[in-house]
């Protein structure tokens, strides 16, 4: 191996390579550990323990909007929507939880870790589909962190992964203000719900992750909110600086 050239690592024969990742190995798997935050838990999918809460939550999107980006529903019975839950907690190839507020020990929402390779350290975070309850919420928030962080600091993963439909403004809104980098637009990556799908690619990287753990712990702290719940500082801003 030579020195650099112009400031990239190259091999014997001049080209330039990546840089170098010592003592990597394989990463565990994740297997559903429960997460605790201030306001919220994160437990894995159970549909007999969580199904009644979640049916409840998600009966105040009365119009159907929380299923337009996703793979299924609305649905029209209750025995669809368990069929649905049953599928994603017994998914050898997701790790699927149930967001619980703490105040109300009420399930609010789901999501899933997909795509997980451990060999490489990536994994992504999908199948989000949060009650009317938790839109722009303090909830979600800290959701979202306690994900991140036990996927970078608990099994030590490199890359972090979100996608969504290009034309899914609030997913996209979402993933840049949790501080994940927009990579790029893949094409006609999916049909589904008889239409085609171009997918919006975002990550956040282990070496972006303590900058963005701080800003985050900062915006989730309890003095950041006055009495009535009302935010001091804004996110946006703690990740910019």
């Amino acid at each position: 191996m030579t020195a650099t050239t112009q400031g990239a690592r190259c091999n014997d024969l001049g080209q330039p390579i990546g840089p170098a990742v010592p003592d990597w190995t394989a990463r565990p798997v994740p297997t559903g550990v429960t997460l605790e935050g201030r306001l919220c838990r994160l437990e894995q999918l159970d549909p007999v323990v969580h199904g009644d809460s979640l049916w409840r939550a998600y009966a105040d999107d009365s119009q159907g909007r929380l299923w337009t980006y996703l793979g299924s529903g609305p649905f029209d019975s209750r025995a669809e929507f368990d069929g649905w839950l049953t599928a994603h907690a017994g998914s050898p190839d997701l790790v699927s939880y149930a967001l619980i507020g703490r105040s109300s020990g009420e399930a609010l929402g789901v999501g899933s870790f997909l795509r997980i390779d451990p060999t490489m350290g990536t994994l992504e975070i999908g199948h989000l589909c949060f009650a009317p309850a938790l839109a722009r919420s303090t909830l979600s928030t800290e959701a979202h962190y306690l994900l991140m962080r036990h996927a970078f600091d608990g099994l030590g993963y490199r890359r972090y992964e979100w996608k969504c439909d290009s034309l899914n403004g609030p997913s996209k809104r979402a993933a840049e203000r949790l501080g994940f980098c927009f990579e790029g637009i893949h094409r006609q990556a999916r049909v589904y719900k008889g239409r085609n799908r171009d997918t919006a690619w975002f990550s956040i990287l282990d070496s972006e992750w303590p900058a963005l753990r701080q800003a985050l712990e900062a915006w989730l702290a309890a003095d950041n909110f006055d009495a009535d719940g009302r935010q001091r500082s804004r996110l946006a801003i703690a990740v910019a600086d």
